[in-house]
């Protein structure tokens, strides 16, 4: 059943009997075996079938449902007695907004110290595809913004708040300044993340609260784009403070605290709700909680 409720869940990602099979590892009348068999079993169809996948009838829907809490509940049942046999050990996949990449070492360095076992993946991904990946069960946990967007039913570390800065060079409009409003850098040439980031989202509001909006003379999904240009001195940005304080930003660069209004914003970790927990996943909240703690020492 396990089995069969595995090739389902692949099938709704996939939407393609081929692709499905494949990241099952079966052939493909293996997997549509399977999927044929838990219809039959439960008694109803789950798959629109046709040529093609053609999406998932509604009760297919609500066994999809099911199926991604039993299959969880069954990684971490596998995942506690392994550890109990062997210790902490496998592989944890994190999605972390691009503005908390830099930070992610301050959680993964220590625990990896205490569990040497332990490997991670770390993608950098929306906010929104955070949720969807955890909601899928694609991700272990994610880091993400706790408080300006919906997040749904999650469990949540929260870490430090984000603070903004404008990143200019010396020379620069106001890089003599000892603080900047949201309303003077409007005018300024701007590189920000693309709008599908909630970053950028977040900066959007405050320029509006302010009065003021800009159109960006650049745009990336990449932070290693926005700080290579920054550091021609030739374009500004708008930062999280704990960003470039990570990469060190020196002379030429300053980064000036804006104001009018002075922003934060909360950034953690998220994790699928419920109660238990895999071994991997609460060791990871512990070494949040852990980090919360320091970050709150520093602050």
């Amino acid at each position: 059943m396990i089995d069969k409720l595995e090739f389902f869940i692949a099938l709704a990602k996939e939407e393609h009997f081929g692709r499905a099979a494949e990241v099952c590892g079966v052939t493909q009348p293996t997997l549509s075996a399977g999927i044929k068999q838990l219809e039959e079993q439960l008694g109803v169809m789950l798959v629109l079938r046709g040529s093609r996948f053609q999406g998932l009838t509604p009760e297919g829907k609500q066994v999809l449902t099911w199926a991604r809490r039993i299959v969880g509940d069954t990684r971490t049942m596998r995942e506690e007695m392994r550890a109990a046999r062997h210790g902490l050990a496998g592989r944890i996949r994190i999605a972390a907004v691009p503005t908390a990449l830099a930070m992610v070492a301050r959680l993964t360095t220590p625990f990896r110290e205490k569990h040497p076992g332990v490997t991670f993946s770390v993608l950098s991904r929306t906010s929104i595809e955070v949720l969807t990946l955890l909601g899928n069960f694609d991700v272990d946990a994610g880091i993400t913004y706790l408080d300006n967007e919906p997040l749904g039913r999650v469990t949540s570390v929260p870490l430090y708040d984000e603070r903004y800065q404008l990143i200019t060079a010396v020379g620069n409009p106001y890089s003599d300044r000892d603080k900047v409003t949201w309303a003077e850098i409007s005018q300024l040439p701007l590189c920000l993340l693309t709008p599908d980031m909630q970053n950028r989202r977040i900066i959007d509001q405050h320029l509006a609260e302010a009065g003021v909006q800009v159109r960006p003379t650049l745009e990336s999904n990449s932070m290693i784009v926005l700080f290579s240009h920054i550091r021609t001195g030739k374009w500004s940005s708008i930062m999280p403070l704990n960003l470039a304080e990570t990469f060190g930003f020196s002379e030429p660069i300053r980064a000036i605290p804006i104001v009018e209004p002075d922003a934060s914003h909360t950034v953690g970790l998220v994790a699928a709700p419920g109660e238990p927990h895999t071994p991997l996943v609460q060791a990871l909240l512990d070494e949040a909680m852990a980090l919360a703690d320091d970050f709150r020492a520093h602050r």
